[in-house]
């Protein structure tokens, strides 16, 4: 971490919560939003091909038309996780339709506690901007924990903090991804959803942004529904239904 970061930080732990159903007999309980990948799924954004300690940046948040009362979620967020994608730690804001209100939310998801968290203690609304930032800290043994951070209120406040075995550096995500509720098909309508700013951490603890000349990566677009915008590839940049 940077010294500038190092001296704001402040670890101040979200009051969080999460929504499960039970499941069926025999089997393990799913958690609510999870819903098994399948066609429903539409990713649209960048995957680093090297691995990074952290990654950093400024998401702005939009108002999608995610339906009350299904599984239906627009989630905008970094990620850090294994090459084979089996563990993982993200953060960033969404809107999920099994909550029914309409609202945008922080939120986080680990592969370790399998849920969704959400923190209301850090309200949100379309056009607001928040900084995220992923970390990762000393190993111990083979799992190494995983931080993530919310710019808020001139302090960075600590959303989760978990030990993944994915090392101290790991492929680096962002993404805005689109989940169709398949019980209710259709699209979601996506307003522009934007990154920008958007930095990669290498294991020196030196910050850079995440650009095409720099970084090798991966890009990830829907067959038709929904575009992608790059202003500066990968450091600036918005996806939203196409025109």
């Amino acid at each position: 971490m940077s010294a500038p970061l190092r001296t704001v930080l402040a670890c101040v732990l979200g009051v969080v919560f999460a929504l499960t159903v039970p499941g069926a007999a025999g089997g393990p309980s799913p958690v609510v939003g999870e819903p098994v990948p399948g066609p429903g799924y539409h990713h649209l954004g960048a995957t680093t091909a090297d691995d990074w300690s952290g990654v950093t940046g400024r998401l702005t948040v939009s108002d999608p038309g995610v339906r009350p009362g299904t599984f239906d979620f627009v989630a905008a967020r970094f990620m850090a996780r294994n090459q084979a994608g089996t563990a993982w730690l993200e953060a960033g804001w969404s809107e999920n339709g099994w909550l029914r209100d309409g609202r945008q939310r922080i939120y986080t998801y680990d592969t370790a506690s399998r849920r969704w968290t959400f923190f209301d203690e850090y309200p949100t609304r379309p056009g607001d901007q928040v900084w995220i930032y992923l970390e990762s800290g000393a190993s111990s043994g083979d799992r190494v924990p995983w931080r993530a951070w919310l710019w808020w209120q001139s302090q960075w406040r600590l959303l989760a903090e978990t030990e993944l075995p994915i090392g101290p550096a790991a492929t680096v995500e962002q993404y805005v991804e689109v989940y169709v509720d398949p019980a209710k098909g259709g699209t979601l309508p996506l307003p522009p959803s934007s990154f920008d700013n958007v930095q990669l951490r290498d294991a020196d603890g030196a910050f850079r942004y995440w650009r095409e000349d720099g970084v090798p990566t991966g890009v990830g677009e829907s067959a038709s529904t929904y575009c992608l915008g790059w202003i500066t590839r990968f450091d600036t940049w918005s996806a939203e239904t196409c025109p």
